[in-house]
């Protein structure tokens, strides 16, 4: 779940020493890498529009192109906001069925989540039970071990530049990109001033827009990913990857408003929740 725009306090604020976690996260970020560190070829929209292709490009330098994106998320219980179910979904860009990217692999934890939502600390309560279901993949050998993973929530797009997909990423060491539904206040951006931006006549033709703050820093980028996404998403690097490759894989797992690997991540934690009645 992605972080909400608020920046007021829960109440609970006080029983749990910020602080210290403000000081994890300045320790997590001086290892945060911002440019591409992987050795794999995003596909193009022609990979796409074929079933099946070939793992190699065919290029000077025959490289690999990514095949396995994992997208997570968690799913909450109405009655209680502390139990949630996490999820983690794998698809392979290069098996396409119905038009869709080919779901590889999926898994669902469920738990109870000792720490509150406290807006700017949601890695603090969310990231723990996401490292638990990426390291048993690893630690089983999964063949569709994610070669980068969407976060439903921010990256760098964060009042201290360090959201939940900056963390998981540099603690998984994996390329991680940040999917928020809403915009964090932070630097002078504001969500309704961006919306503006785009709805204004001149650049209904836009589908992106960098997200540059007032001091001059790129924050991410506000992305209508369809040509009928009314809202935009915004992403935000994670980590071990750039903001242009990051849009660029973004747009190419886009069948909807919201990229597929993050998209299946809900709809199938919604849906396990909702099989295994896991909140009744």
């Amino acid at each position: 779940m992605e972080e909400e725009t608020s920046t007021s306090s829960s109440s609970d604020d006080q029983t749990f020493d910020t602080g210290s976690w403000i000081i994890a996260q300045d320790l997590l970020k001086r290892r945060l890498i911002l440019e591409d560190n992987f050795t794999w070829k995003i596909p193009t929209s022609t990979t796409k529009s074929s079933s099946q292709v070939s793992v190699k490009e065919n290029d000077d330098n025959n490289t690999e192109l990514i095949r396995y994106v994992g997208g997570v998320d968690l799913s909450f219980s109405k009655d209680d906001p502390s139990i949630a179910c996490a999820s983690i979904v794998v698809l392979d860009l290069l098996q396409i069925n119905n038009g869709g990217f080919e779901v590889v692999s999926e898994d669902y934890k469920i738990v109870h989540l000792q720490i509150p939502y406290i807006p700017g600390f949601l890695a603090f309560r969310e990231a723990p039970v996401l490292l638990e279901l990426l390291e048993k993949m690893k630690r089983e050998c999964s063949p569709f071990y994610p070669q980068c993973l969407m976060v439903d929530g921010n990256g760098l797009l964060h009042p201290r530049g360090f959201g939940l997909a900056c963390h998981l990423g540099v603690t998984a060491d994996i390329p991680t990109i940040g999917i928020g539904k809403n915009l964090h206040h932070v630097d002078g951006l504001t969500q309704s001033g961006v919306r503006e931006f785009l709805e204004a006549e001149e650049n209904r033709s836009k589908d992106l827009i960098t997200l540059t703050g007032c001091s001059g820093h790129i924050w991410g980028a506000a992305l209508r990913s369809t040509k009928d996404s009314l809202k935009p998403i915004y992403v935000s690097i994670g980590h071990r990857i750039s903001l242009d490759s990051a849009i660029e894989l973004v747009r190419f797992t886009c069948k909807y408003r919201v990229p597929e690997p993050v998209r299946q991540a809900d709809i199938r934690s919604r849906n396990f929740v909702q099989k295994n009645q896991v909140f009744s």
